[in-house]
């Protein structure tokens, strides 16, 4: 069980519960509490993205969040995925268009978008970073050129995704995409996200949204034409309890936050954490108090993904359940299932990202990964994700990395602190001194880790036919990444549960929506009238395959959308 898990587990919070929606005659037969004209659920880069739209396009606006906003958007590390010709992207020398943009992203999204809404957003991309820049988001360069995983952190501009490997170089030209939103926390590479929300809070509060904080939506209100009223909340009151239950999540998620969970004695920290998790979910079952919202000209549902619903997970992607939660406790699917009460359509629920990051250390990129048999099946100069989704998807979620000694000598220098950031020098030390294992032999390998010998023994013949290019690479690993092993070797375990490599899963799937204007669709691709999704609560760019910085690009582009519609300002694709 992960760690976050064990802390949500042992504290006892309470589920968010989804209850059936209140049908009523009319929207006077509500006693609503405030009346608006657009609602929005779920506070984090989506919901922000929307409540500033569309004050911008004079809806009046409310925004609620069952904990103080941010979300997984705050949390990240505030990567926005922006091409086309961005002036970031020009400042710093980059080339690149919509169409390059879209020619790259189709390799990756793989049609989970229709090609009139990818490149609709490979050509709004642009403006949706100056969009930002407007409201306050700083980005800037210099551009790192290299493949990694996430860059020095006086570096704004890098390649989040796989477009400098030869597969994709031959159908786009490779372009950094990844802007970083400028934000500096020592060598910190999480909660960098404030850089992207925190301005955009700011404008939306300025703006004159109104933020209720500690509400969660409950119930969806309709008429009986299931045209969707407003929403029901339970809200947690100001007052001494307020105060206390802040408090208690607080230092929770600064327990969470200060103490890596890959170090020893994370579990007591985290048990720590978890007894102000179950303070904080008392407080909730015992003083909070219904709220009545009306919504004029809609609800957006922006409340992320369902990776803390283990349940969720368990019944739609099972394969991805090893792996360790990233995101926020919010994050419990209750976005989506509000839409379900609804008769809402889901899409991609079998879809997760593994984030299976092995570079840096570059030499750990030079080196091989295998199944349980001991099968080559990915290109481990591809990034994280890509790797992540090739072992759930290929290898049953098991994999060893394999180096020989002058990798593990090449790993070291390259990850000495100062060199690499703070927790990608821990991880790596962390595994090449206490969860690598050493064999002299291949048969010795197979005795310790139950491979094929006859298969791994032509892995191996063919990696070094490869690297002394009488070859192709079948996995179109560039050649100057190529390596021939020699032994002795050492194995580093990098499967989906791997203990001292713990490797980051979130989901994908959500509700299907228009594409053109973000509104759910029910039975039959019909429009639920005036209910909107956005971010990972709906099907999006990301749903395939993720790549750093591209949710929270969907989450603008898909926030911006809803609130475009809402307000009667209707975007061709």
């Amino acid at each position: 069980m992960a760690l976050e898990e064990m802390a949500v587990e042992e504290a006892t919070m309470e589920e968010a519960t989804v209850e059936a929606p209140l049908v009523v005659a009319a929207a006077e037969a509500v006693t609503w509490d405030h009346q608006t004209d657009f609602v929005i659920l779920g506070f984090g880069g989506a919901g922000a993205a929307a409540a500033v739209q569309a004050r911008q396009d004079g809806l009046e606006v409310i925004a609620m969040d069952r904990a103080e906003g941010g979300g997984a958007t705050q949390a990240s590390g505030g990567v926005f995925y922006a091409g086309g010709g961005t002036s970031i992207q020009r400042e710093t020398g980059e080339q690149d268009s919509p169409e390059n943009m879209f020619a790259y992203l189709k390799l990756e999204t793989q049609g989970v978008v229709r090609d009139e809404t990818l490149m609709r957003f490979c050509r709004e991309s642009a403006n949706d970073l100056e969009w930002l820049m407007s409201h306050g988001v700083k980005f800037s360069g210099p551009v790192w050129k290299q493949k990694t995983s996430y860059p020095p952190v006086k570096y704004f501009l890098y390649h989040s995704d796989n477009s400098l490997l030869p597969a994709y170089t031959a159908v786009a030209r490779p372009a950094a995409r990844g802007h970083r939103g400028v934000m500096r926390k020592g060598k910190s590479a999480v909660n960098l996200g404030g850089s992207i929300y925190l301005p955009l809070r700011r404008a939306a509060l300025e703006g004159g949204v109104r933020l209720d904080y500690k509400t969660e939506a409950r119930q969806m209100v309709v008429d009986r034409q299931a045209r969707v009223l407003g929403v029901r909340a339970l809200q947690l009151p100001p007052g001494a309890d307020y105060e206390e239950h802040t408090k208690c999540l607080r230092y929770a998620e600064r327990l969470q936050n200060l103490y890596p969970f890959f170090l020893p004695g994370a579990r007591g920290v985290y048990r720590l954490a978890g007894k102000y998790l179950a303070r904080a979910a008392r407080i909730e079952k015992t003083r909070r108090v219904w709220v009545n919202y009306r919504a004029r000209r809609g609800v957006c549902l922006s409340t992320g993904g369902f990776i803390f619903n283990r349940a969720m997970v368990n019944a739609y992607c099972p394969r991805f359940a090893a792996g360790f939660p990233l995101g926020t406790l919010g994050d419990d699917g209750s976005g989506i299932r509000l839409g379900q009460s609804l008769g809402a359509t889901l899409t991609q629920m079998h879809r997760g990202t593994a984030w299976r990051f092995i570079n840096p250390p570059f030499a750990w990129s030079q080196g091989l990964i295998v199944d349980a048999k001991g099968r080559r099946f990915v290109n481990e100069s591809c990034y994280g994700a890509t790797i992540g989704d090739a072992m759930v998807e290929q290898a049953g979620g098991k994999a060893w990395l394999i180096l020989d000694s002058q990798l593990v000598r090449d790993a070291w220098r390259q990850s000495m602190p100062g060199k690499v950031l703070p927790f990608q020098w821990q991880l790596a030390a962390i595994n090449m001194l206490f969860g690598k294992v050493k064999a002299k032999t291949v048969q010795e390998m197979c005795d310790k880790f139950g491979f094929d010998r006859q298969i791994l023994q032509d892995t191996l013949t063919e990696t070094a036919r490869v690297a002394r290019g009488e070859i192709e690479d079948p996995f179109r690993k560039a050649h100057q990444d190529q390596r021939e092993l020699k032994p002795p070797f050492h194995i580093i375990d990098v499967s989906l549960d791997a203990r001292l490599l713990p490797c980051m899963v979130l989901t994908m799937g959500g509700l299907a929506v228009n594409e053109q204007t973000g509104q759910v669709l029910g039975p039959g691709d019909k429009e639920i009238a005036g209910l909107y999704a956005a971010g990972r609560t709906a099907l999006g760019i990301p749903s395939h395959l993720y790549l750093s910085g591209l949710s929270i690009a969907d989450c603008i582009f898909s926030g911006r959308r809803a609130a475009r519609h809402a307000a009667g300002h209707h975007a061709d694709c």
